[in-house]
Protein backbone atom coordinates (compact mmCIF):
# COMPACT_ATOMS: atom_id res chain seq x y z
CA UNK A 1 0.00 0.00 0.00
CA UNK A 2 1.52 3.37 -0.99
CA UNK A 3 2.53 5.77 1.74
CA UNK A 4 0.05 8.51 2.57
CA UNK A 5 2.34 11.25 1.22
CA UNK A 6 2.43 9.70 -2.28
CA UNK A 7 -1.07 10.87 -3.23
CA UNK A 8 -0.50 14.58 -2.50
CA UNK A 9 2.81 14.43 -4.36
CA UNK A 10 1.18 12.81 -7.37
CA UNK A 11 -1.56 15.43 -7.27
CA UNK A 12 1.01 18.23 -7.19
CA UNK A 13 2.97 16.65 -10.04
CA UNK A 14 -0.21 16.28 -12.06
CA UNK A 15 -1.16 19.89 -11.39
CA UNK A 16 2.32 21.05 -12.38
CA UNK A 17 2.16 19.10 -15.64
CA UNK A 18 -1.28 20.52 -16.36
CA UNK A 19 -0.08 24.07 -15.70
CA UNK A 20 2.96 23.57 -17.93
CA UNK A 21 0.82 22.21 -20.74
CA UNK A 22 -1.45 25.26 -20.43
CA UNK A 23 1.48 27.52 -21.30
CA UNK A 24 0.92 28.81 -24.81
CA UNK A 25 -2.84 28.24 -24.86
CA UNK A 26 -5.15 31.11 -25.82
CA UNK A 27 -7.72 32.25 -23.23
CA UNK A 28 -11.24 32.40 -24.62
CA UNK A 29 -11.58 36.16 -24.12
CA UNK A 30 -8.41 36.98 -26.11
CA UNK A 31 -8.60 38.09 -29.75
CA UNK A 32 -8.75 35.12 -32.14
CA UNK A 33 -5.68 33.66 -33.78
CA UNK A 34 -4.06 30.52 -35.20
CA UNK A 35 -4.40 27.23 -33.30
CA UNK A 36 -1.82 26.77 -30.54
CA UNK A 37 0.21 23.84 -29.25
CA UNK A 38 1.24 23.30 -25.60
CA UNK A 39 4.15 25.36 -24.30
CA UNK A 40 5.09 26.93 -27.65
CA UNK A 41 1.71 28.47 -28.42
CA UNK A 42 2.18 29.86 -31.94
CA UNK A 43 5.97 30.06 -31.92
CA UNK A 44 6.22 27.13 -34.30
CA UNK A 45 4.14 29.06 -36.85
CA UNK A 46 6.36 32.14 -36.94
CA UNK A 47 7.53 32.52 -40.57
CA UNK A 48 11.17 32.04 -41.46
CA UNK A 49 10.95 34.73 -44.14
CA UNK A 50 8.52 37.36 -45.42
CA UNK A 51 6.84 37.65 -42.05
CA UNK A 52 4.81 40.66 -43.20
CA UNK A 53 3.12 38.48 -45.83
CA UNK A 54 2.04 35.90 -43.24
CA UNK A 55 0.89 38.60 -40.82
CA UNK A 56 -1.31 40.01 -43.58
CA UNK A 57 -2.77 36.54 -44.28
CA UNK A 58 -3.59 36.09 -40.61
CA UNK A 59 -5.34 39.48 -40.63
CA UNK A 60 -7.47 38.37 -43.58
CA UNK A 61 -8.37 35.17 -41.72
CA UNK A 62 -8.83 36.41 -38.14
CA UNK A 63 -9.82 40.05 -38.56
CA UNK A 64 -8.42 43.49 -37.74
CA UNK A 65 -7.27 42.45 -34.27
CA UNK A 66 -5.80 39.00 -33.63
CA UNK A 67 -3.45 37.40 -31.12
CA UNK A 68 -0.37 35.22 -31.33
CA UNK A 69 0.66 33.21 -28.29
CA UNK A 70 4.43 33.44 -27.81
CA UNK A 71 4.91 30.78 -25.18
CA UNK A 72 3.65 32.35 -21.94
CA UNK A 73 3.45 35.80 -23.55
CA UNK A 74 0.96 37.28 -26.01
CA UNK A 75 1.27 39.46 -29.08
CA UNK A 76 -1.74 41.50 -30.19
CA UNK A 77 -1.65 42.48 -33.88
CA UNK A 78 -3.65 45.53 -35.02
CA UNK A 79 -4.27 45.27 -38.76
CA UNK A 80 -6.68 48.09 -39.66
CA UNK A 81 -6.32 51.86 -39.60
CA UNK A 82 -9.38 52.20 -37.36
CA UNK A 83 -8.08 49.67 -34.83
CA UNK A 84 -4.79 51.57 -34.58
CA UNK A 85 -6.65 54.87 -34.23
CA UNK A 86 -8.94 53.52 -31.50
CA UNK A 87 -6.07 52.13 -29.42
CA UNK A 88 -2.65 53.66 -30.11
CA UNK A 89 -4.05 57.16 -30.74
CA UNK A 90 -7.22 57.50 -28.66
CA UNK A 91 -5.86 55.45 -25.74
CA UNK A 92 -2.25 56.60 -26.06
CA UNK A 93 -1.83 56.84 -22.28
CA UNK A 94 -2.26 53.05 -22.19
CA UNK A 95 -0.57 51.95 -25.43
CA UNK A 96 2.68 53.96 -25.30
CA UNK A 97 5.07 51.66 -23.48
CA UNK A 98 7.49 49.11 -24.94
CA UNK A 99 7.73 45.34 -24.48
CA UNK A 100 10.34 44.38 -21.92
CA UNK A 101 13.01 42.76 -24.06
CA UNK A 102 15.41 42.01 -21.22
CA UNK A 103 18.75 41.70 -22.99
CA UNK A 104 17.99 44.73 -25.18
CA UNK A 105 17.32 46.84 -22.11
CA UNK A 106 20.47 45.50 -20.46
CA UNK A 107 22.55 46.57 -23.44
CA UNK A 108 20.81 49.94 -23.07
CA UNK A 109 21.95 50.19 -19.45
CA UNK A 110 18.89 49.08 -17.48
CA UNK A 111 21.24 47.68 -14.82
CA UNK A 112 22.37 51.26 -14.20
CA UNK A 113 19.16 53.26 -14.53
CA UNK A 114 15.56 52.07 -14.53
CA UNK A 115 14.52 51.22 -18.10
CA UNK A 116 17.97 51.94 -19.51
CA UNK A 117 19.28 54.88 -21.51
CA UNK A 118 18.07 53.70 -24.93
CA UNK A 119 15.01 55.83 -25.61
CA UNK A 120 13.53 53.45 -28.16
CA UNK A 121 13.24 50.66 -25.57
CA UNK A 122 12.31 52.82 -22.58
CA UNK A 123 9.04 51.97 -20.84
CA UNK A 124 6.45 54.73 -20.75
CA UNK A 125 7.14 56.96 -17.76
CA UNK A 126 8.80 60.15 -16.55
CA UNK A 127 12.21 59.45 -18.12
CA UNK A 128 10.67 58.65 -21.50
CA UNK A 129 8.48 61.77 -21.32
CA UNK A 130 11.60 63.85 -20.65
CA UNK A 131 13.36 62.35 -23.67
CA UNK A 132 10.22 62.86 -25.76
CA UNK A 133 10.15 66.55 -24.84
CA UNK A 134 13.77 66.86 -25.85
CA UNK A 135 13.21 65.16 -29.21
CA UNK A 136 10.20 67.37 -29.85
CA UNK A 137 12.23 70.50 -29.12
CA UNK A 138 15.16 69.60 -31.40
CA UNK A 139 13.27 67.87 -34.24
CA UNK A 140 10.52 70.44 -34.83
CA UNK A 141 9.67 72.25 -38.06
CA UNK A 142 12.14 75.06 -37.28
CA UNK A 143 14.97 72.56 -36.96
CA UNK A 144 13.91 70.79 -40.15
CA UNK A 145 14.10 74.06 -42.11
CA UNK A 146 17.51 74.92 -40.64
CA UNK A 147 19.02 71.69 -41.95
CA UNK A 148 17.94 72.18 -45.58
CA UNK A 149 21.45 73.44 -46.54
CA UNK A 150 22.90 70.16 -45.23
CA UNK A 151 20.34 68.18 -47.19
CA UNK A 152 21.18 70.23 -50.26
CA UNK A 153 24.91 69.52 -49.89
CA UNK A 154 24.59 65.79 -49.32
CA UNK A 155 22.06 65.51 -52.12
CA UNK A 156 24.44 67.18 -54.54
CA UNK A 157 27.22 64.77 -53.64
CA UNK A 158 24.76 61.93 -54.18
CA UNK A 159 24.06 63.25 -57.68
CA UNK A 160 27.79 63.45 -58.26
CA UNK A 161 28.03 59.79 -57.35
CA UNK A 162 25.27 58.88 -59.80
CA UNK A 163 27.18 60.72 -62.53
CA UNK A 164 30.52 59.11 -61.69
CA UNK A 165 29.52 55.55 -60.89
CA UNK A 166 25.86 54.77 -61.62
CA UNK A 167 26.30 51.02 -61.01
CA UNK A 168 26.83 51.72 -57.29
CA UNK A 169 23.64 53.73 -56.92
CA UNK A 170 22.61 51.95 -53.71
CA UNK A 171 25.93 52.96 -52.12
CA UNK A 172 25.34 56.57 -53.13
CA UNK A 173 21.88 56.49 -51.54
CA UNK A 174 23.34 55.06 -48.34
CA UNK A 175 26.14 57.59 -48.17
CA UNK A 176 23.57 60.36 -48.63
CA UNK A 177 21.48 59.00 -45.78
CA UNK A 178 24.46 58.31 -43.47
CA UNK A 179 26.21 61.63 -43.95
CA UNK A 180 23.02 63.62 -43.71
CA UNK A 181 22.30 61.92 -40.38
CA UNK A 182 25.76 62.52 -38.90
CA UNK A 183 25.73 66.13 -40.10
CA UNK A 184 22.40 66.94 -38.53
CA UNK A 185 23.12 65.16 -35.25
CA UNK A 186 26.81 65.84 -34.61
CA UNK A 187 27.95 68.34 -37.22
CA UNK A 188 30.44 66.05 -38.97
CA UNK A 189 30.19 64.68 -42.50
CA UNK A 190 30.57 61.14 -43.76
CA UNK A 191 31.98 61.68 -47.25
CA UNK A 192 32.67 57.95 -47.68
CA UNK A 193 31.22 54.71 -46.36
CA UNK A 194 34.62 53.89 -44.85
CA UNK A 195 34.25 56.35 -41.97
CA UNK A 196 35.49 54.69 -38.77
CA UNK A 197 32.53 55.95 -36.77
CA UNK A 198 30.06 54.25 -39.06
CA UNK A 199 32.11 51.07 -38.95
CA UNK A 200 32.02 51.23 -35.15
CA UNK A 201 28.27 51.80 -35.20
CA UNK A 202 27.69 48.82 -37.48
CA UNK A 203 29.99 46.60 -35.42
CA UNK A 204 28.17 47.50 -32.22
CA UNK A 205 24.77 46.88 -33.80
CA UNK A 206 25.92 43.57 -35.22
CA UNK A 207 27.07 42.43 -31.77
CA UNK A 208 23.76 43.67 -30.35
CA UNK A 209 21.87 41.61 -32.92
CA UNK A 210 23.87 38.48 -32.09
CA UNK A 211 23.20 38.94 -28.38
CA UNK A 212 19.48 39.27 -29.02
CA UNK A 213 19.44 36.13 -31.16
CA UNK A 214 20.63 33.70 -28.49
CA UNK A 215 18.32 31.17 -26.92
CA UNK A 216 18.99 32.63 -23.48
CA UNK A 217 17.76 36.07 -24.60
CA UNK A 218 14.45 34.48 -25.58
CA UNK A 219 14.10 32.38 -22.45
CA UNK A 220 14.80 35.37 -20.19
CA UNK A 221 11.86 37.13 -21.86
CA UNK A 222 9.64 34.08 -21.53
CA UNK A 223 10.55 33.20 -17.93
CA UNK A 224 11.47 36.39 -15.98
CA UNK A 225 12.22 34.59 -12.65
CA UNK A 226 15.44 33.28 -14.23
CA UNK A 227 16.78 36.85 -14.27
CA UNK A 228 17.49 36.49 -10.54
CA UNK A 229 20.40 34.16 -11.36
CA UNK A 230 23.90 35.68 -10.96
CA UNK A 231 25.93 36.78 -13.99
CA UNK A 232 28.16 33.72 -13.57
CA UNK A 233 25.19 31.56 -14.57
CA UNK A 234 23.97 34.02 -17.22
CA UNK A 235 26.93 34.79 -19.51
CA UNK A 236 24.53 36.37 -22.00
CA UNK A 237 23.67 39.09 -19.49
CA UNK A 238 27.33 39.63 -18.64
CA UNK A 239 28.00 39.98 -22.38
CA UNK A 240 25.11 42.44 -22.70
CA UNK A 241 26.58 44.60 -19.93
CA UNK A 242 29.93 44.60 -21.73
CA UNK A 243 28.19 45.64 -24.96
CA UNK A 244 26.56 48.47 -23.05
CA UNK A 245 29.96 49.75 -21.91
CA UNK A 246 31.21 49.73 -25.52
CA UNK A 247 28.04 51.37 -26.80
CA UNK A 248 28.09 54.01 -24.07
CA UNK A 249 31.71 54.88 -24.82
CA UNK A 250 30.83 55.40 -28.50
CA UNK A 251 27.68 57.49 -27.99
CA UNK A 252 29.02 59.49 -25.06
CA UNK A 253 32.29 60.11 -26.90
CA UNK A 254 30.52 61.64 -29.90
CA UNK A 255 28.42 63.76 -27.56
CA UNK A 256 31.35 65.05 -25.50
CA UNK A 257 33.23 65.86 -28.70
CA UNK A 258 30.45 68.27 -29.70
CA UNK A 259 30.47 69.86 -26.24
CA UNK A 260 34.22 70.32 -26.50
CA UNK A 261 33.93 71.95 -29.93
CA UNK A 262 31.13 74.21 -28.73
CA UNK A 263 33.29 75.43 -25.87
CA UNK A 264 36.13 76.06 -28.32
CA UNK A 265 33.81 77.88 -30.71
CA UNK A 266 34.36 75.38 -33.55
CA UNK A 267 31.09 73.43 -33.39
CA UNK A 268 28.93 73.49 -36.51
CA UNK A 269 25.14 73.76 -36.20
CA UNK A 270 23.70 70.40 -35.18
CA UNK A 271 21.03 68.75 -33.07
CA UNK A 272 23.63 68.16 -30.36
CA UNK A 273 24.15 71.91 -30.02
CA UNK A 274 20.43 72.24 -29.30
CA UNK A 275 20.65 69.18 -27.06
CA UNK A 276 23.21 70.95 -24.88
CA UNK A 277 20.63 73.68 -24.24
CA UNK A 278 18.02 71.03 -23.43
CA UNK A 279 20.44 69.38 -21.00
CA UNK A 280 20.74 72.65 -19.09
CA UNK A 281 16.94 72.88 -18.90
CA UNK A 282 16.15 69.23 -18.11
CA UNK A 283 19.24 68.31 -16.10
CA UNK A 284 19.89 64.87 -17.64
CA UNK A 285 23.32 63.24 -17.56
CA UNK A 286 25.96 63.10 -20.29
CA UNK A 287 25.28 59.37 -20.51
CA UNK A 288 21.62 59.99 -21.28
CA UNK A 289 22.50 62.79 -23.70
CA UNK A 290 24.88 60.48 -25.55
CA UNK A 291 22.12 57.93 -25.99
CA UNK A 292 19.51 60.52 -27.01
CA UNK A 293 21.81 61.59 -29.85
CA UNK A 294 23.12 58.10 -30.58
CA UNK A 295 19.66 56.60 -30.89
CA UNK A 296 18.88 59.18 -33.57
CA UNK A 297 21.98 58.01 -35.42
CA UNK A 298 20.88 54.38 -35.18
CA UNK A 299 17.36 55.20 -36.30
CA UNK A 300 18.26 57.46 -39.21
CA UNK A 301 21.48 56.00 -40.53
CA UNK A 302 19.96 54.12 -43.45
CA UNK A 303 16.17 54.50 -43.30
CA UNK A 304 16.11 57.22 -45.97
CA UNK A 305 18.40 55.13 -48.17
CA UNK A 306 16.08 52.13 -47.82
CA UNK A 307 13.06 54.22 -48.83
CA UNK A 308 14.90 55.70 -51.80
CA UNK A 309 16.00 52.25 -52.94
CA UNK A 310 12.33 51.29 -53.00
CA UNK A 311 11.58 54.42 -55.02
CA UNK A 312 14.23 53.61 -57.65
CA UNK A 313 12.77 50.13 -57.95
CA UNK A 314 9.31 51.61 -58.46
CA UNK A 315 10.62 53.83 -61.27
CA UNK A 316 11.97 50.75 -63.07
CA UNK A 317 8.65 48.94 -62.72
CA UNK A 318 6.39 51.92 -63.49
CA UNK A 319 8.03 54.02 -66.24
CA UNK A 320 4.77 55.87 -66.87
CA UNK A 321 4.99 57.33 -63.35
CA UNK A 322 8.57 58.40 -63.98
CA UNK A 323 7.57 60.08 -67.24
CA UNK A 324 4.73 62.03 -65.63
CA UNK A 325 6.95 63.18 -62.76
CA UNK A 326 9.63 64.36 -65.19
CA UNK A 327 7.07 66.27 -67.22
CA UNK A 328 6.11 68.16 -64.06
CA UNK A 329 9.78 68.85 -63.26
CA UNK A 330 10.47 70.11 -66.79
CA UNK A 331 7.43 72.36 -66.61
CA UNK A 332 8.29 73.85 -63.20
CA UNK A 333 12.10 73.74 -63.01
CA UNK A 334 13.26 73.54 -66.61
CA UNK A 335 17.05 73.52 -66.72
CA UNK A 336 17.64 74.40 -63.06
CA UNK A 337 18.04 72.08 -60.12
CA UNK A 338 14.86 71.59 -58.01
CA UNK A 339 14.98 73.10 -54.52
CA UNK A 340 12.78 73.08 -51.42
CA UNK A 341 11.22 76.31 -52.69
CA UNK A 342 9.53 74.18 -55.36
CA UNK A 343 7.57 72.17 -52.76
CA UNK A 344 4.19 73.78 -53.46
CA UNK A 345 4.65 73.68 -57.23
CA UNK A 346 5.51 69.97 -57.47
CA UNK A 347 2.39 68.13 -56.23
CA UNK A 348 3.13 64.98 -58.25
CA UNK A 349 6.62 64.72 -56.75
CA UNK A 350 5.13 65.11 -53.27
CA UNK A 351 2.65 62.38 -54.15
CA UNK A 352 5.59 60.18 -55.20
CA UNK A 353 7.11 60.67 -51.74
CA UNK A 354 3.87 59.61 -50.04
CA UNK A 355 3.39 56.65 -52.37
CA UNK A 356 6.96 55.47 -51.77
CA UNK A 357 6.30 55.49 -48.03
CA UNK A 358 3.12 53.48 -48.60
CA UNK A 359 4.33 51.05 -51.27
CA UNK A 360 7.67 50.10 -49.68
CA UNK A 361 7.49 50.91 -45.94
CA UNK A 362 10.80 50.08 -44.29
CA UNK A 363 9.17 49.63 -40.87
CA UNK A 364 6.95 46.99 -42.40
CA UNK A 365 5.59 45.65 -39.10
CA UNK A 366 6.12 48.82 -37.13
CA UNK A 367 7.91 48.97 -33.79
CA UNK A 368 6.02 47.12 -31.10
CA UNK A 369 4.29 48.99 -28.29
CA UNK A 370 3.10 47.58 -25.00
CA UNK A 371 0.04 48.47 -22.93
CA UNK A 372 0.68 49.38 -19.31
CA UNK A 373 -2.93 48.64 -18.35
CA UNK A 374 -5.44 45.94 -19.28
CA UNK A 375 -7.90 47.02 -21.95
CA UNK A 376 -10.95 45.73 -23.79
CA UNK A 377 -11.32 46.35 -27.51
CA UNK A 378 -13.97 44.93 -29.84
CA UNK A 379 -15.08 42.79 -26.91
CA UNK A 380 -11.64 41.17 -26.57
CA UNK A 381 -9.41 41.40 -23.53
CA UNK A 382 -5.99 42.91 -24.15
CA UNK A 383 -3.97 41.85 -21.09
CA UNK A 384 -1.52 44.24 -19.50
CA UNK A 385 2.02 44.16 -20.92
CA UNK A 386 0.99 42.60 -24.23
CA UNK A 387 3.28 43.11 -27.21
CA UNK A 388 1.14 45.35 -29.45
CA UNK A 389 2.09 45.41 -33.13
CA UNK A 390 0.87 47.75 -35.89
CA UNK A 391 0.55 45.57 -38.99
CA UNK A 392 1.77 48.33 -41.32
CA UNK A 393 1.96 46.14 -44.42
CA UNK A 394 -1.59 44.82 -44.02
CA UNK A 395 -2.95 48.36 -43.59
CA UNK A 396 -1.03 49.76 -46.56
CA UNK A 397 -2.12 46.84 -48.76
CA UNK A 398 -5.79 46.90 -47.71
CA UNK A 399 -7.91 47.18 -50.91
CA UNK A 400 -10.67 48.85 -48.87
CA UNK A 401 -8.23 51.61 -48.07
CA UNK A 402 -6.37 51.82 -51.39
CA UNK A 403 -7.61 50.55 -54.76
CA UNK A 404 -5.08 48.22 -56.42
CA UNK A 405 -2.75 48.53 -53.41
CA UNK A 406 0.13 46.55 -54.94
CA UNK A 407 0.44 49.12 -57.76
CA UNK A 408 2.74 52.13 -57.34
CA UNK A 409 0.31 54.94 -58.12
CA UNK A 410 1.03 58.49 -56.86
CA UNK A 411 -2.32 59.63 -58.24
CA UNK A 412 -3.96 58.31 -55.07
CA UNK A 413 -2.31 61.18 -53.16
CA UNK A 414 -2.95 64.01 -55.61
CA UNK A 415 -4.86 66.67 -53.70
CA UNK A 416 -3.39 65.57 -50.36
CA UNK A 417 -1.30 68.60 -49.41
CA UNK A 418 -0.54 67.48 -45.86
CA UNK A 419 2.93 66.82 -44.54
CA UNK A 420 3.59 63.46 -42.88
CA UNK A 421 3.21 65.07 -39.47
CA UNK A 422 -0.09 66.75 -40.39
CA UNK A 423 -1.42 63.54 -41.91
CA UNK A 424 -0.58 61.54 -38.78
CA UNK A 425 -2.99 63.77 -36.85
CA UNK A 426 -5.96 63.38 -39.21
CA UNK A 427 -9.21 62.88 -37.31
CA UNK A 428 -10.52 60.74 -40.16
CA UNK A 429 -7.98 57.92 -40.09
CA UNK A 430 -8.99 56.78 -43.59
CA UNK A 431 -7.38 60.00 -44.86
CA UNK A 432 -4.06 59.31 -43.16
CA UNK A 433 -1.39 58.76 -45.82
CA UNK A 434 0.73 56.00 -44.23
CA UNK A 435 1.63 54.34 -40.93
CA UNK A 436 5.35 54.23 -41.72
CA UNK A 437 6.17 56.64 -38.91
CA UNK A 438 4.20 54.82 -36.22
CA UNK A 439 1.22 55.92 -34.19
CA UNK A 440 0.25 57.40 -30.86
CA UNK A 441 2.67 59.18 -28.57
CA UNK A 442 5.63 57.24 -29.96
CA UNK A 443 5.15 58.48 -33.52
CA UNK A 444 8.46 59.42 -35.18
CA UNK A 445 9.54 62.96 -34.31
CA UNK A 446 11.74 63.30 -37.40
CA UNK A 447 8.96 63.35 -40.01
CA UNK A 448 9.65 66.97 -41.02
CA UNK A 449 13.25 66.11 -41.83
CA UNK A 450 12.33 62.87 -43.60
CA UNK A 451 9.83 64.65 -45.85
CA UNK A 452 12.45 67.13 -46.99
CA UNK A 453 15.19 64.55 -47.51
CA UNK A 454 12.90 62.41 -49.65
CA UNK A 455 11.51 65.35 -51.63
CA UNK A 456 14.95 66.69 -52.54
CA UNK A 457 16.33 63.27 -53.46
CA UNK A 458 13.34 62.16 -55.56
CA UNK A 459 12.91 65.47 -57.37
CA UNK A 460 16.59 65.76 -58.26
CA UNK A 461 17.07 62.14 -59.27
CA UNK A 462 14.14 62.38 -61.67
CA UNK A 463 15.24 65.81 -62.87
CA UNK A 464 18.70 64.54 -63.78
CA UNK A 465 18.26 60.90 -64.77
CA UNK A 466 16.01 58.53 -66.62
CA UNK A 467 16.02 55.17 -64.83
CA UNK A 468 15.42 51.98 -66.79
CA UNK A 469 15.44 48.20 -66.40
CA UNK A 470 18.81 46.97 -67.74
CA UNK A 471 19.22 44.03 -70.11
CA UNK A 472 21.14 40.87 -69.34
CA UNK A 473 24.26 41.10 -71.51
CA UNK A 474 24.27 37.36 -72.13
CA UNK A 475 20.60 36.76 -72.92
CA UNK A 476 19.30 40.20 -73.80
CA UNK A 477 16.37 39.72 -71.43
CA UNK A 478 15.31 42.52 -69.07
CA UNK A 479 16.57 42.20 -65.48
CA UNK A 480 13.26 43.25 -63.94
CA UNK A 481 13.42 43.52 -60.12
CA UNK A 482 10.98 41.62 -57.94
CA UNK A 483 9.50 43.95 -55.28
CA UNK A 484 8.59 40.98 -53.08
CA UNK A 485 12.25 40.11 -52.51
CA UNK A 486 13.37 42.02 -49.43
CA UNK A 487 16.46 42.13 -47.26
CA UNK A 488 15.12 40.77 -43.96
CA UNK A 489 15.00 42.58 -40.67
CA UNK A 490 12.69 44.86 -38.74
CA UNK A 491 13.58 47.63 -41.19
CA UNK A 492 13.43 46.11 -44.65
CA UNK A 493 14.50 47.23 -48.09
CA UNK A 494 14.56 45.64 -51.55
CA UNK A 495 17.23 43.09 -52.32
CA UNK A 496 20.00 44.58 -54.48
CA UNK A 497 19.00 44.97 -58.12
CA UNK A 498 20.67 46.49 -61.19
CA UNK A 499 19.40 49.71 -62.73
CA UNK A 500 20.36 51.55 -65.90
CA UNK A 501 20.27 55.31 -66.02
CA UNK A 502 20.34 57.86 -68.82
CA UNK A 503 21.56 61.43 -68.46
CA UNK A 504 18.58 63.65 -69.32
CA UNK A 505 20.84 66.32 -70.84
CA UNK A 506 20.42 68.93 -68.11
CA UNK A 507 23.84 68.65 -66.48
CA UNK A 508 25.95 70.95 -68.62
CA UNK A 509 23.84 73.92 -67.53
CA UNK A 510 24.15 72.94 -63.87
CA UNK A 511 27.82 72.09 -63.40
CA UNK A 512 28.26 74.99 -60.99
CA UNK A 513 25.22 73.99 -58.92
CA UNK A 514 26.03 70.30 -58.58
CA UNK A 515 29.14 68.92 -56.93
CA UNK A 516 30.57 67.57 -60.17
CA UNK A 517 33.12 64.85 -60.64
CA UNK A 518 35.34 67.16 -62.71
CA UNK A 519 35.52 69.89 -60.05
CA UNK A 520 36.04 67.47 -57.18
CA UNK A 521 38.72 65.58 -59.07
CA UNK A 522 40.75 68.68 -59.93
CA UNK A 523 40.57 70.56 -56.64
CA UNK A 524 39.90 67.80 -54.15
CA UNK A 525 37.09 69.78 -52.54
CA UNK A 526 34.14 71.90 -53.61
CA UNK A 527 32.76 74.55 -51.26
CA UNK A 528 29.01 74.53 -50.81
CA UNK A 529 27.41 77.77 -49.70
CA UNK A 530 25.40 77.83 -46.49
CA UNK A 531 26.95 74.79 -44.78
CA UNK A 532 30.46 75.75 -43.74
CA UNK A 533 31.66 72.55 -45.39
CA UNK A 534 33.90 71.58 -48.25
CA UNK A 535 32.75 68.57 -50.21
CA UNK A 536 35.49 66.02 -51.09
CA UNK A 537 35.21 63.59 -53.99
CA UNK A 538 32.84 60.68 -53.59
CA UNK A 539 34.55 57.35 -52.89
CA UNK A 540 33.33 54.06 -51.55
CA UNK A 541 34.86 50.65 -51.02
CA UNK A 542 31.62 49.07 -49.83
CA UNK A 543 30.28 46.56 -52.38
CA UNK A 544 27.14 47.78 -54.10
CA UNK A 545 23.96 46.44 -52.55
CA UNK A 546 25.58 44.92 -49.48
CA UNK A 547 23.11 44.36 -46.66
CA UNK A 548 24.17 46.41 -43.64
CA UNK A 549 23.94 45.04 -40.10
CA UNK A 550 21.31 47.71 -39.43
CA UNK A 551 18.81 45.61 -41.34
CA UNK A 552 18.82 42.89 -38.69
CA UNK A 553 20.25 44.59 -35.61
CA UNK A 554 17.01 46.30 -34.65
CA UNK A 555 14.74 43.36 -35.36
CA UNK A 556 14.88 41.80 -31.91
CA UNK A 557 15.49 44.94 -29.88
CA UNK A 558 12.62 46.99 -31.26
CA UNK A 559 9.91 44.47 -31.92
CA UNK A 560 10.76 41.84 -29.36
CA UNK A 561 12.45 38.49 -29.60
CA UNK A 562 10.16 36.88 -32.16
CA UNK A 563 8.88 39.51 -34.59
CA UNK A 564 11.16 39.79 -37.59
CA UNK A 565 10.49 39.98 -41.28
CA UNK A 566 13.45 37.71 -41.90
CA UNK A 567 14.51 34.40 -40.45
CA UNK A 568 12.68 33.18 -37.37
CA UNK A 569 14.29 31.05 -34.66
CA UNK A 570 14.36 27.38 -35.52
CA UNK A 571 11.90 25.02 -33.88
CA UNK A 572 14.65 23.18 -31.94
CA UNK A 573 15.89 26.45 -30.48
CA UNK A 574 12.35 27.44 -29.52
CA UNK A 575 11.83 24.11 -27.79
CA UNK A 576 15.11 24.62 -25.96
CA UNK A 577 13.85 28.00 -24.80
CA UNK A 578 10.48 26.71 -23.74
CA UNK A 579 11.99 23.87 -21.75
CA UNK A 580 14.71 26.00 -20.24
CA UNK A 581 17.52 24.00 -21.85
CA UNK A 582 19.84 26.54 -23.47
CA UNK A 583 23.24 25.38 -22.33
CA UNK A 584 26.11 26.60 -24.52
CA UNK A 585 24.11 29.33 -26.23
CA UNK A 586 23.76 31.10 -22.88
Amino acid sequence: MPAVWVYPVLALVGLAIYRILQIGSRPKDFPPGPPTIPILGNLHLMPKENGHVQFKKWAEEYGPVYSLMMGPNVMIVFSSDQAVKDTFDKKSSIYSSRPEVYIARTVGGSHKVDGGYRVLNMPYGDRWRMAHRVYHSILNIRAAKSFVPYQDLENKQMLQGFLENPDSFIDHLRRYSFSLTTQMIYGFRTPTLDDWRLKSLFHNLHQFSKAMGTASAMILDMFPPLRALPDALLPSRAHAKNLHDIELKFHKGNWLDVKKKLKAGTAKPSLCVDLIKAQDAEGFSDEQAGYIAGNLLEAGADTTAAQLTGFVQAMLLYPEVQKKAQEELDRVCGGRLPTMEDWDDLPYIRACVKETNRWMPTAILGIAHSNNKEDVYMGYRIPKDSMCVVNVWAIHMDPKRHANPSVFDPERFIGDNTTSQESSQQRDVSKRDTFLFGAGRRVCQGMHIADRSMFLAISRLLWGFRMEVPLDQATGKPLTPDPSRLIPGMLVQPEPFPAARDDRGVWEKQRDAVVSARSAGSTGVVSVKGTGYDCPPTTSTVPSGRATPLANARAYAMLGSFVTVGAAPTLPSLIKCALGVAFESW
